[in-house]
């Protein structure tokens, strides 16, 4: 399984690829990952049926007891089935549907195929937490497929509230999962249902979970979004909608109904929304035009006739459910494809101006008769032998209460007469001659050059619509794996009915006929049905609730951001720090466990740097110039550092000198932007209460440390990480192995906010293009003509590109002179950082100090001759090498991110000893010059470009202005 889903992901990363290599014919080679899927299924089938369950299990993060635990049962098979059969057939559908010059097509590909991964895992995985991961992924990925490109508004629209609504029940179901781990003391699906655990928390988790799953099912009242999603390709309609991501909430509540069926508030919910919901569904779907809207209300009424079933928590209704989830997933994914087919065949889906397709298509015709008669219930087909399961079974007593079981036979029963209403309407309204309703200018005949398919693009349905077709006379064969999910739930009835096509002239049957006629009697009176629906209009809708929901959120919260976001900077920083005395301040004071002894300082000296850097905080408040505050800023961050080095820690001391250092320059490139003066605005009591406030914090931070610093009780853990650095990591700087060893995970999502970091400063300044072409020396504008006379030994390659009031010699020959050796440095702090101080991070931030040299020396044209690369490049690659250590190590048989120590002998140099957590800090390292880079070129060479285009206008305004002048006197 695991293997399945890699195999998912693979080809998802290689369909853009492949589509640009071989066009549309790509989906073909697609197509075979989820036909192995599939093959794979049968396989088990065996296994399965033997009562036996494919198990696997991948530790991942050992320390938390983390792991991908996959379990593959009747239930996860069934579904598993749907979505790898019926996904195979789709690409193969795609392959025909797209026009070769369709756009985006290799990202439609990568996605859809993505999908399919992410909704074997869902109905595969064993842990609950994964299985909401997969969950919100297929959220994802539906949420792309919907919107497509993002071209077309109404496109963005449906994908947007797919995304909310799914998305919410979502988050509903993640706080419900872990209530229910949390009590049943497991986090794994199958150990849950086993021992489901009671009480109020139970229950209210069982509530969250299924508010998950009706919402991503569909269920009323959140069924609108998913006649919006019609706006999505065919494709996508019949896979996603059809077949497999709307069927996760019936397969979550399938798969908790053996454990929590009887948990207070269970049925009536699923139940009553499951009823509500076909009801509701097939009443729409009488007054839709559009074949893919018809079809979508449809699925909706079918989700809720799915939902009654698996939801109701007995046998017979199980039994009843396997067959309708397998009936629905063949018949519907049919008439959406056919839908498809008939919009490429005559340029429309309105039924009222189709008319004779079916006797110029009799292939297609034929299988949407096919699937059209299993979705209504009409024999031999599959529909038929699981629609009378589930008559039967509540005609048994598929619920405990006799009552209750009535109810919900006829509420199943009139939802199946609009089923049957619905389905003439589509098959009358695509294939018949005249339309299914009358309008009121007259039908357009069809058109005289249809596009007619080919067998390719047919073949998807057909071969549905013929399996369909089977299904039902070898219904018996699904027997057994049906029957093995349906024993793990109490039998209510006397005994068990087998499914297959006939059971003999039973009140079933009967049932049958009436909701056949029932639905055709609809569907004859459909002029007087849509005069009724007219005038008896159901308002107000969910989808407008909806949206006037969403318009209330967002005057909420733009009240709020009126109220509380005034754009005063110090004002939110008040804010915050007020509520830091207030609340740890209060508890420090007066709950805190103060030590008995304070030792203030180990060394005078000490003491003497704490009180230098008291004085440059407080003498940073007074200075009125923004240059001279940053520098004495930066004596406390030196200071901070300097008492580093006199607590033994060298690394800490050194990373601290060397961020201040490229922080102070940060500051200063930003303060050429500013005015060279901090105003004074404020009164003096707002000055006095700041100053308190600062204080404050800062006594808070330092009682906070203090009382940390005592009320250990525990051995820290770090006592071990001597003996761990070298055993564990190979290296003897405890800092740096802990870095890149044993807190390697840390360190990894550390710079990847730092890449993150990285980009957004950059969106801030480049604001049409990120990056462009690096601005080399070659390529710039001499200033002058002394400059363009310099000779081509100068200093640095691109001084000649400065103005004389700009150039230092001075600086000039000292960048040459020291430009590389501070490279060589910073390879050397890289290369010896596991065993004396440096390592990755403080090797990049020296590298970045020598960029920042060169550009302070020549301008920016010197920094694209030192560093001629996109910063975004060494950005990604960075993170690329430091993640892939991670799967090295995999593959080398050890956890993710542990360092291997490989050893050899090597001549002349002899014993060699390689860790590969260097490569990781080599990602490191990368990511810091990257960034470095980046604040380069944005905050520094960016605003000179603009400066420079400035600079050019206002020549250009003057050479006018002053032409003008010249005429004016010449006249």
């Amino acid at each position: 399984m695991g293997l399945l889903l890699l195999a998912h992901l693979a080809a998802a990363v290689l369909a853009p690829v492949l589509v640009r290599w071989w066009g549309r014919s790509a989906f073909y080679p697609l197509a075979l990952v989820p036909a192995a899927g599939f093959a794979w299924l049968g396989a088990q089938l065996a296994t399965v049926l033997d009562g036996g369950t494919v198990d696997e299990r991948t530790t991942w993060i050992p320390a938390l007891d983390l792991a991908v635990t996959l379990r593959l049962d009747a239930l996860a098979l069934t579904i598993a089935a749907l979505v790898t059969g019926v996904g195979a057939l789709v690409f193969v559908y795609c392959a025909r549907y797209f026009e070769p010059d369709d756009e985006g097509l290799g990202r439609f590909a990568g996605v859809l195929m993505a999908f399919a991964g992410s909704m074997l895992g869902l109905v595969v995985a064993d842990d609950m937490l994964l299985l909401y991961v997969f969950w919100e992924l297929t959220t994802v990925f539906s949420f792309l497929l919907i919107g497509g490109s993002g071209a077309k508004v109404a496109g963005r629209r449906a994908a947007q509230q797919a995304l909310v609504v799914t998305t919410a029940g979502g988050l509903a179901m993640l706080v419900g999962l872990v209530m229910v781990g949390q009590a049943s003391g497991s986090y794994l699906l199958s150990e849950v249902v086993a021992n489901p655990g009671s009480g109020p928390q139970v229950t209210v988790g069982i509530l969250l979970v299924l508010a998950g799953a009706v919402t991503k099912s569909a269920m009323v009242p959140f069924h609108f979004w998913l006649p919006a999603a019609m706006e999505a390709p065919t494709p996508t309609s019949a896979y996603l909608h059809a077949a497999a991501m709307v069927k996760a909430g019936i397969y979550l509540v399938a798969r908790l109904a053996p454990g929590f069926a009887d948990t207070p508030g269970w049925r009536p919910v699923v139940i009553g929304l499951g009823l509500a919901t076909m009801l509701l569904g097939g009443y729409r779907s009488l007054r839709q035009y559009d074949l893919k809207l018809l079809l979508a209300f449809g699925t909706v009424s079918q989700l809720g006739f799915l939902m009654v079933l698996v939801g109701t928590g007995s046998r017979e209704a199980a039994a009843a459910g396997i067959a309708m989830l397998l009936a629905h997933g063949l018949f519907k994914s049919t008439l959406f494809l056919v839908a498809g087919v008939v919009d490429h065949t005559c340029g429309t889906r309105d039924l009222r101006d189709i008319n004779g397709l079916g006797r110029r298509v009799p292939v297609l015709a034929v299988a949407a008769v096919l699937a059209g008669a299993s979705m209504a219930g009409l024999p031999p087909l599959l529909g038929f032998v699981g629609k009378e399961a589930a008559f039967t079974a509540y005609l048994d007593g598929g619920l405990a209460d006799p009552t209750w079981a009535w109810v919900t036979l006829l509420g199943l029963v009139l939802g199946s007469v609009l089923t049957v209403a619905y389905t003439a309407r589509f098959l009358w309204g695509a294939f018949g001659s005249g339309g299914a309703v009358r309008r009121v200018d007259p039908v357009r005949p069809a058109p005289e050059h249809l596009h007619r398919p080919g067998p390719a693009f047919l073949a998807a349905p057909v071969v549905l619509a013929l399996l369909g077709l089977l299904a039902g006379p070898f219904s018996a064969l699904l027997e057994p794996l049906a029957a093995r999910y349906a024993d793990t739930l109490p039998l209510v009835a006397e005994e068990a009915e087998e499914l297959k096509l006939w059971h003999g002239w039973q009140p079933a049957l009967l049932l049958s006929v009436v909701t056949l006629g029932g639905g055709l009697a609809l569907f004859a009176a459909r002029d007087l049905v849509a005069r009724l629906q007219r005038r008896v209009a159901l308002d107000p809708s969910a989808d407008e609730g909806y949206w006037h929901a969403m318009r209330g959120l967002d005057r909420v919260a733009q009240t709020a951001t009126r109220a509380t976001q005034r754009g005063s900077l110090p004002t939110y920083l008040g804010i915050i720090l007020l509520v830091v005395v207030a609340l740890p301040g209060s508890v420090l004071l007066f709950r805190a466990p103060w030590p008995d002894e304070l030792r203030l300082w180990d060394t005078p000296v000490q003491a003497l740097v704490g009180v230098v850097v008291l004085g440059a905080a407080a003498l940073a408040v007074r200075i009125r110039q923004r240059l001279s505050a940053v520098l004495v800023v930066g004596v406390t961050g030196y200071g901070v550092g300097l008492l580093f080095a006199l607590h033994g820690a060298p690394d800490l001391a050194l990373t601290q000198f060397l961020v201040e250092t490229l922080t102070l320059v940060t500051f200063v490139l930003v303060l050429r932007k500013l005015p060279k003066d901090i105003s004074d605005r404020h009164r003096r009591a707002e000055r006095s209460a700041r100053g308190l406030l600062a204080v404050a914090v800062g006594l808070v931070m330092g009682g906070v440390g203090v009382v940390a610093l005592g009320a250990r009780t525990a051995t820290p853990v770090s006592v071990d990480f001597p003996e761990q650095a070298y055993e564990f990591g190979g290296g003897e700087n405890i800092v740096n192995v802990t870095l890149v060893d044993i807190r390697a995970w840390d360190t990894l999502l550390e710079v990847s906010l730092l890449v993150v970091v990285a980009t957004g400063v950059a969106s801030l300044v480049f604001l049409r293009e990120r990056t462009g072409s690096v601005a080399r020396a070659s390529g710039a504008p001499t200033p002058s003509v002394a400059a363009r006379r310099a000779p081509r030994d100068r200093w640095l390659v691109a001084s000649a590109t400065l103005s004389p009031q700009r150039r230092s010699v001075i600086l000039e020959v000292v960048t040459r002179v020291l430009f590389h050796t501070i490279v060589l440095l910073s390879l050397y702090l890289l290369f010896s950082g596991h065993n004396a101080p440096g390592g990755g991070f403080a090797g990049g931030l020296v590298a970045g100090l020598a960029l920042v040299l060169r550009y302070l020396a020549g301008g920016r044209y010197e920094l694209g001759e030192a560093a001629p690369v996109d910063p975004g490049k060494l950005l990604g690659g960075g993170l690329l090498l430091a993640g892939g250590t991670g799967i090295a190590g995999l593959v080398l048989g050890v956890d993710a991110l542990q360092t291997t120590i490989l050893e050899w002998t090597v001549p002349v140099l002899g014993d060699v000893k390689l860790v590969t957590s260097l490569f990781f800090d080599t990602g490191v390292y990368l990511i810091v010059v990257g960034l470095v880079l980046d604040v380069l070129r944005s905050l520094g060479a960016q605003i000179d470009a603009d400066d420079e285009d400035g600079d050019q206008d206002s020549d250009q305004d003057s050479d006018v202005s002053s032409g003008a002048v010249a005429r004016d006197g010449a006249r």
